[in-house]
């Protein structure tokens, strides 16, 4: 059968077509930024220091590298970066190995991009090992591919991590979207190009050109992330 539809159309519409949809891991998809920070809480006092509730907001979504050292800095803990990683993240996969709870509208969202057969990337500042464990419960069938923030060279809230994502998916970052908890996290999408979903899980993120914040995984589903990369246009 012919098509009727002009191919200036056809290309326009592909053009302005959602590509990808990336998603950021904790706070966003599993409600574990508590975790880590329960988990800074109990290492920290392990080492005879108590963290500040005011930090947490500071630390929230934040790579590895750059939480740990605003701790080591704020509390003069007498222990190094790397050891203090390692501690971190044995910490919190301790506590993944005993569950790991979905945000609300989690599943249901992961089930429709792959009904809909929308590519779909892990795009994480967690480590590659933490990743890997979170998977199991999130179902590795759900992504085509995942970025840990320990196999970028800049992880976020530097761009790297979401191109890398683009590029791996044979994606335009224009016409991806992303769904993301943090400041940090969304600043990384922006400055990658992608249109940006928020769902704030610890600190307030306020809408802005390019940028929709929305209260729960709930109000997202894939015709509102294909309208708003249509809205582009």
């Amino acid at each position: 059968m012919t098509s009727t539809v002009p191919a200036s159309l056809t290309r326009s519409a592909e053009a302005a077509a959602l590509q990808a949809v990336f998603l950021d891991m904790d706070g966003t998809l599993v409600d574990t930024e508590g975790f880590w920070w329960d988990a800074e809480v109990e290492v920290f006092a392990d080492l005879g220091h108590r963290l500040d509730e005011a930090w947490r907001d500071v630390v929230v979504g934040g790579p590895m590298t750059r939480s740990a050292g605003y701790l080591i800095e704020a509390t003069g803990a007498d222990i190094g970066l790397a050891e203090l990683t390692v501690l971190l993240n044995d910490k919190f996969e301790e506590r993944i190995s005993r569950g790991v709870p979905l945000m609300p509208g989690a599943a249901r969202l992961l089930a429709e991009l792959a009904a809909h057969n929308v590519p779909t990337a892990l795009v994480s500042a967690s480590h590659r090992r933490i990743i890997d464990r979170v998977l199991a419960s999130l179902g590795p069938q759900h992504f085509a591919l995942s970025v840990a923030g320990d196999e970028v060279p800049r992880t976020k809230p530097h761009p790297d991590p979401y191109l890398l994502a683009a590029q791996g998916l044979g994606a335009d970052p224009t016409r991806c979207a992303v769904v993301e908890d943090t400041a940090t996290g969304v600043a990384s999408a922006e400055a990658a190009g992608c249109r940006v979903v928020a769902v704030p899980s610890v600190a307030p993120i306020q809408p802005a050109g390019g940028r929709v914040v929305v209260r729960s995984l709930e109000e997202v589903d894939v015709v509102f992330l294909r309208t708003l990369i249509s809205a582009k246009q």
